[in-house]
């Protein structure tokens, strides 16, 4: 008999019958012997539905009430699955993040997890219980209603896995694994059977919809085993995200491709070239907790540079405020620009470290196809390009073809 710890996006519960289907496949694994805690999103749609809503009530919606209305979407699915399994005759017991508890910081609609109270659910499944928990969310230090931000159900069952030792963590979603890059604009992708947790943790951050980038984060941090599987195939072995150590991994320079539309560059232009400008323009962006991505800060010509960076499309207009109404005139900037055409497009693979000329590979093969780099970004095991939107797609097919993801390593 194992724990073991399964989260269902929201697809997967998207009806009564996608949420039957579920309830057998967990039924199947109850009556195996496993014990099995099981944390589902809301029902596909249904966050952006009740976002809309926050939306016409409020124009800008507020934090705390804003998680508030968000977290009674993950709320209806536990309750229909649970009753749904108490129908097939099993014994479940569903709790919102609140009632387990799952406690977090107030950093409303994208908390981080603090502590897990896990007395109860041991108890629930010594008992003999299916424990369906809520994604998504926790609550704080003063009983105020939290949400994890977008994909945080992911985080939720990795961190319920490492809190209760669970041998495996399984992220059930509409796809049967972690691919090369999107099959839907790259038919020749391929499954990855195994791929490291520093290779996932870079995919998820830059743009690959999989997983999200704090349940991987967990799952490095806590050895938690975590696997990808789909929702609506029956067998399978999904994806294993493992560590690089592993004599069983696939042993290839590159392994995937990640990209993201939702992106906007910003150029501070005419920034006096002196000790702790970079600070005197991002501090005030940090203190709107908006989060930056990609910077790169010109060669000083006449004592003057140009500074640039990335931030989500979402803030692109909060943050050209920020600098037009703060910074430019605070530090004497001759102007504020930006746009959010654009895209980040980016290979990840640990075989960087071993093998030399995958950057100029990377930028040829743009070259050769008239694809303007405007920013680049790297790291041991990923190089980034910021490009033109409308090359995004053609340099994703271009570069899984010029490192030939489509074949087995």
């Amino acid at each position: 008999m194992a724990l073991i710890v399964q989260k269902y996006g929201g697809t997967s519960v998207g009806s009564i019958e996608r949420i039957k289907n579920v309830a057998c496949r967990i039924a199947k694994f109850q009556s195996s012997g496993h014990q099995l805690i099981v944390v589902v999103s809301a029902m596909s749609g249904e966050t952006n539905r009740l976002l809309a809503l926050a939306k016409e009530a409020q124009e800008n919606p507020d934090p705390r009430e804003l998680d508030v209305l968000v977290s009674t979407g993950e709320q209806v699915t536990i309750a229909l699955l649970s009753m749904t399994l108490i129908e097939m005759g099993f014994k479940a017991r569903s709790y919102t993040g609140d009632q387990v508890s799952i406690h977090t910081d107030n950093a409303y609609n994208k908390a981080r997890i603090l502590k897990i109270d896990e007395d109860k659910l041991r108890a629930d499944l010594d008992a003999g219980y299916i424990v369906v928990v809520a994604g998504f969310q926790g609550v704080d230090e003063t009983g105020n209603i939290t949400t994890l931000g977008r994909g945080g159900s992911d985080t939720t069952g990795v961190a319920l896995a490492a809190a209760l030792r669970a041998k495996e963590c399984q992220i059930y979603t509409d796809v049967d694994g972690v691919y090369t890059t999107d099959p839907r604009i790259v038919p020749e992708a391929r499954r990855l059977k195994t791929i490291t947790f520093e290779e996932m943790m870079e995919l998820a951050s830059l743009g690959s919809k999989v997983l999200q980038i704090r349940s991987v984060e967990f799952a490095g941090k806590y050895k938690v085993r975590l696997r990808v599987l789909s929702s609506f195939k029956e067998g399978g072995e999904g994806t294993l995200i493992t560590f690089e150590e592993d004599d069983n991994m696939e042993q290839a320079i590159i392994s995937g491709i990640a990209f993201n539309r939702d992106e906007a560059k910003i150029t501070v232009l005419g920034v006096p070239d002196r000790p702790g400008i970079a600070y005197q323009i991002l501090g005030p962006v940090a203190d709107a907790n908006i989060d930056v991505d990609m910077i790169i800060q010109n060669v000083g010509v006449d004592g003057t540079t140009d500074f640039s960076f990335t931030v989500h499309r979402t803030e692109f207009a909060r943050t050209m405020g920020i600098l037009k109404d703060q910074v430019q005139p605070h530090i004497g900037a001759r102007d504020v620009v930006g746009g959010d055409k654009i895209a980040k497009v980016s290979i990840v693979g640990v075989g960087m470290r071993s093998y030399v000329g995958i950057a100029s590979k990377m930028f040829r093969s743009l070259a050769e196809e008239g694809i303007n780099i405007q920013m680049i970004s790297t790291s041991e095991i990923k190089i980034s390009v910021i490009v033109d939107e409308k090359y995004m797609e053609l340099a994703v097919r271009i570069l899984h073809k010029t490192f030939e993801l489509d074949q087995a390593p």
